[in-house]
């Protein structure tokens, strides 16, 4: 039950006044914003009482019902709370951070006999693993890293042939790789021909350039000119790869090797912060965030902190020796001091040109991106004049809900947000298979409820349907006490364009009057099809393979698990394979593959 502003008034006048965080809560009992406070009880009142309030600070207030709140025994560790705070709830009305773009690293396992240089995106850490990056700035980094491979003579095989191998393979034969696989180099020897091409990635590769210079020379002396030749290329395009890193003028770095620069630009709506990265003397790229005003609550300066203490916290690289940033010493203090082991230091004169170019730097990039999301603004934007909603809808969700070969509905959730796919959010729901039948409407109500659980509804719900789509999902809405907007997608036939139905409105609207708003409607409802259509083909998989897996003796859950992730040819080619071919394709004990193999044959 909701409690009015007067009885949460008088909640707030009993809290304590000390440093904590507080946690506002909606009608169904959801965290929708999470907040810090050096005093609980003056910053709690400031949201019920008869202050002037903005207008996000009016939308967030209409919609709390109650609030808790949690006391700490300082500031800083309010700081801290705040963060794993957010990180649990996802509250609605709390900004989140998010990177503009990945960026590629460069991974070497050490757990490998013979370690190779991996490109890579997403990664996991590890105790044996070395992770360099992110590139950035023209550094073409998997055009080094074949480069590095072929000059040192690395493996770039996956591990499953390298140690199936038997003979040496054709690069082996171009003198492009030292054959690890069959022994023909030591352990020793690989180290140091890898540790050579490390150097290009932690401010050595002016030593490993030597080495290929001297071996350059060896090979003109002994008229091998066109060995010659190709190393004089490579040597010529790591130099590039070098001046790249380095291309900011070395005396605004001095002599610290491992810094972060922040900066931001605070626009007319929105606030870009850029953060330069420079490892072991090289500049390697940047990271660009951005939020909205309407987004924050508390002042500038506190936002920017809460965002980068967020960053660093999850940050999977090692931090950064030195952190300089333009704020004042005592915000810079309370980011030195929650438990992040971060040196935080403001610029001074020795850095004070560098953190004017990062704030150019984040005016110019959230210049080129509002540039470019104009389009899906203007989509969003005609989304609110047909619904009548007060602001454009930024969180959209469309569902899809299927049922494949007469049984076992599905339904396929995919979220949007600012117009573009928010893909960790989509979800997949297998529904209750209902005893008479096919039930559109029972379907569309356990997906509902189940949907509910996960709290942070959407702006607007989409359904792939006309009229009656539309009307079923508003009345499941409104058995649940909810009341948010829901349209359907009508798809095109024959003579008939694909329109969007409005409730209310006498006659879909066509989608073919606004190209900005088409293209989102189309896209959500191409990427609901695209991830339903996925989980068939998971589920014929599992059906697929559950019908032999589960009787053959041996095969406990752990071990199926393996093999599904493994298995992507049919059984009859199954069948063709011996116990060797089967042992290393499905990742398993030579005695399951031979009990497989019995199986099939």
């Amino acid at each position: 039950m909701k409690k009015d502003n007067i009885d949460l008034l008088k909640q707030a006048h009993t809290l304590p006044q000390k440093p904590g965080c507080y946690l506002m809560k909606d009608a169904r009992g959801a965290v929708i914003y999470v907040g810090k406070a050096k005093s609980l009880k003056v910053r709690v009142i400031c949201y019920f009482n008869d202050s002037k309030k903005d207008l996000k600070t009016t939308m967030l207030v209409k919609n709390i019902c109650d609030f808790e709140f949690i006391m700490t025994s300082t500031e800083v560790e309010a700081f801290v709370l705040e963060n794993n705070l957010i990180k649990k709830h996802s509250p609605k009305y709390n900004i989140r951070l998010k990177d503009d773009k990945t960026y590629p690293y460069v991974i070497i396992d050490f757990t490998e006999s013979f370690p190779q240089l991996r490109y890579v995106r997403r990664f996991k850490r590890g105790p044996k693993k070395k992770i360099f990056g992110p590139f950035t700035m023209g550094s073409n980094i998997s055009n080094i890293i074949k480069i590095l491979t072929k000059t040192f003579l690395l493996r770039d095989c996956s591990l499953r042939d390298f140690k199936t191998r038997k003979r040496a393979c054709l690069r082996h034969q171009m003198k492009q790789c030292c054959a690890p696989c069959i022994q023909l180099i030591s352990k020793q020897d690989y180290e140091q021909n890898l540790s050579l091409a490390i150097n290009f990635f932690t401010g050595k590769g002016a030593k490993s350039l030597q080495v290929l210079q001297d071996r350059m020379a060896e090979y003109a002396q002994n008229e091998e000119f066109e060995k010659a030749l190709i190393l004089r290329d490579q040597i010529g395009l790591l130099e590039d790869f070098l001046k790249v890193g380095k291309q900011v003028n070395a005396e605004l770095f001095g002599n610290d090797l491992d810094i972060d620069i922040i900066s931001y630009y605070d626009g007319e709506s929105e606030v870009d912060i850029s953060i330069y990265m420079m490892r072991a003397g090289i500049l390697l790229g940047h990271k660009n965030f951005h939020f909205r005003h309407a987004d924050y609550f508390e002042s500038l300066d506190r936002e920017i902190l809460n965002q980068l203490f967020q960053y660093y916290e999850n940050l999977e690289d090692p931090l950064p020796k030195l952190v300089i940033t333009p704020f004042s010493d005592d915000n810079i203090q309370l980011l030195q001091n929650a438990k992040l082991q971060l040196k935080v230091a403001s610029p001074g004169k020795k850095y004070k040109a560098l953190i004017t170019l990062v704030a150019e730097h984040a005016k110019e990039q959230q210049r080129v991106r509002l540039t470019n999301q104009n389009e899906t603004k203007l989509g969003l934007h005609k989304l609110q004049e047909l619904l009548g909603l007060k602001r454009a809808p930024l969180h959209l969700e469309c569902f899809d809900v299927a049922i494949w070969q007469g049984k076992s509905p599905t339904a396929s959730q995919v979220v949007f947000r600012d117009g573009r796919p928010d893909k960790k959010s989509y979800r997949y729901y297998h529904l209750q298979e209902c005893l008479e039948g096919n039930n559109d409407f029972a379907m569309m109500k356990e997906l509902i409820s189940r949907r509910i659980k996960h709290g942070s509804l959407p702006d607007v719900f989409i359904v792939d349907g006309g009229k009656g789509q539309v009307s079923s999902f508003l009345t499941i809405l409104e058995q649940f006490n909810i009341r948010l907007p829901v349209v359907g997608i009508i798809k095109s036939k024959a003579q008939s364009p694909e329109k969007l139905v409005i409730p209310k409105r006498l006659n879909p609207y066509l989608l073919a009057k606004d190209r900005y708003l088409y293209k989102i409607m189309a896209q959500m409802r191409d990427e609901a099809h695209r991830f339903a259509r996925k989980l068939h083909h998971l589920d014929m998989k599992n059906s697929i393979t559950d019908s032999w897996l589960d009787n053959i003796h041996g095969i406990g859950p752990i071990t199926k698990q393996k093999v599904l992730e493994r298995l992507d040819k049919g059984i009859e080619e199954l069948k063709v394979m011996d116990v060797d071919s089967l042992q290393d394709y499905l990742g398993v004990s030579k005695l399951i593959a031979g009990r497989i193999r019995d199986y099939l044959v």
